[in-house]
């Protein structure tokens, strides 16, 4: 996914250290896919990218769980 090319593996990960601040899954590619509801660039929600600017950092941990899941369950081409 394009999310890949965007930001370092580490960077990816769900398991970022405390006291670094939670980098935004944002790859430029905005594009919401109606059947699914997600973005096709970064696979959040519209809510999820709407809360993003204002929310903690637990909540962007918790994001980024669900986008590595939603990345385990969809069918690339």
């Amino acid at each position: 996914m394009g999310a890949d090319k965007a930001n370092p593996p580490s960077a990816m990960s769900p398991d970022f250290p405390p006291e670094a601040p939670v980098p935004s899954p944002c790859v430029s590619l905005c594009k919401m896919d109606p059947d699914s509801g997600l973005c096709e660039g970064c696979l959040r929600t519209l809510d999820e990218i709407v809360q993003w600017s204002a929310a903690g950092e637990d909540f962007k941990r918790a994001v980024w769980v669900e986008i590595r899941r939603r990345e385990q369950q969809i069918q690339f081409d």
